[in-house]
């Protein structure tokens, strides 16, 4: 499906945080979006943070491992935060629960209340993993994303397949949404200076 946007570069990067359960594919993923090639990896302690460009569009994207005792630190790195992009084992039915109560769980965090939410059907290439539409139904989506801006989009992150059409997204709806914070940005000026403008008059 193709995607209606026109795309600017914007001052400063946005910060994008890419979360998921350990060992669903987020650094191998990270890696493509800012080499563009497969690169060994080893399961995160802590982060990894890198830039990308993508479409005149710069994002710094935040890798942040997966792993049990990095979840009561996860806090720490939701603020600022412009989108969210979920990493799925699509073939890890046994866990398909605690992704769902995860992903549960971020939307009622305060700092995320608003960002757009890409979730990565990772590894689609593996025997039995469930496509978009099971997944989406798996992991309950429409009821727990309501009323935000979200996508699933289907990747096999060892063969570089699909993560173009997630940034794709990704920088439309934060374009997009930058958009519209500086049209209200210039509305409310506009609308201040009318205000000390007749003041003005009348004083």
């Amino acid at each position: 499906m193709g995607i209606g946007c026109s795309f600017w570069k914007k001052k400063e990067p946005f910060r994008v945080l890419m979360l998921g359960l350990d060992a669903a594919g987020k650094t191998t993923i990270l890696y493509q979006m800012k080499l563009g090639e497969v690169v060994t990896t080893i399961p995160t302690i802590g982060f990894n943070v890198e830039t990308i460009s993508h479409k005149n569009v710069q994002f710094n994207a935040w890798d942040v491992g997966g792993r049990d005792k990095m979840r009561p630190l996860l806090r720490h790195y939701f603020v600022a935060t412009d989108a969210l992009v979920y990493v799925v084992d699509s073939a890890d039915h046994e866990r398909m629960t605690e992704v769902r109560e995860e992903i549960k769980r971020l939307m009622t965090e305060d700092e995320l209340w608003d960002v757009p939410v890409l979730i990565l059907a990772n590894k689609q290439d593996l025997t039995g993993a469930s496509d978009v539409e099971k997944l989406t139904e798996t992991l309950q989506l429409h009821p727990i994303l309501r009323n935000r801006k979200w996508n699933v989009v289907p990747t096999v992150a060892c063969k570089m397949e699909g993560i173009a059409d997630g940034l794709d997204w990704l920088a439309c709806m934060l374009t997009r949404k930058s958009n519209e914070e500086l049209t209200a940005d210039v509305f409310d000026s506009y609308m201040h200076k009318s205000w000390m403008y007749v003041k003005s008059i009348f004083s």
